[in-house]
């Protein structure tokens, strides 16, 4: 996949924007919809969220440690590499949500959360806007990132992006659909 690198960047902001902007919206529900859950081995909103918050742990440090030591112009055009596009199109939600394996430490089921999860979701996502804009300053295609699955495998800047934002959209439609069925439940 090749894409001039403002328009990856201008579709990423706009990703980060819509899931702030979801999660300032889940604010306003009672902490008993947040925490709702159909069964006892799905995620609730808030589940969903400390997954994404966990991620982000990770990621923003690095994609921000990475930006700044990048001594690499940046480029009109973003190419991605063949595992960043693998990994990233497997984020992407689809109609009839793919269930994927959960890292233990990254699996939040059982945890007591609160709205707090959400303040610092949304924080994130604040974060990420942040770096989205510095991003414009260096190669997308040059400037690699560490992932957090392997300390040996690195990603281009561009596809680390795509691959923790599709995966913060992948988890907010599941927030949402959590949403729809505690609605049903009149919780």
């Amino acid at each position: 996949m090749e894409i001039a690198s403002k328009d990856l960047l201008q579709d990423l902001l706009e990703r980060s924007q819509e899931h702030q902007t979801k999660a300032e919206h889940f604010k306003n529900l009672p902490l008993e919809t947040l925490n709702w859950k159909a069964s006892p081995e799905s995620w609730s909103i808030l589940e969903c969220l400390e997954h994404l918050n966990r991620y982000g742990d990770f990621y923003i440090p690095e994609i921000e440690k990475q930006l700044i030591a990048s001594r690499h112009r940046p480029s009109e055009k973003f190419k991605s590499g063949w595992l960043g596009n693998y990994f990233a199109n497997t984020m992407l939600p689809k109609e009839k949500l793919n269930r994927m394996k959960t890292f233990k430490a990254m699996d939040p089921i059982g945890s007591t959360l609160d709205k707090g999860v959400l303040t610092k979701f949304i924080t994130q996502q604040q974060a990420l806007i942040n770096l989205i804009e510095l991003a414009s300053q260096v190669d997308l295609t040059k400037t690699k990132t560490g992932i957090s699955i392997s300390k040996w495998i690195k990603l281009r800047l561009g596809d680390t992006f795509r691959v923790v934002i599709y995966h913060n959209q992948r988890h907010m439609v599941q927030a949402g659909r959590v949403l729809k069925e505690a609605s049903r439940s009149s919780v």
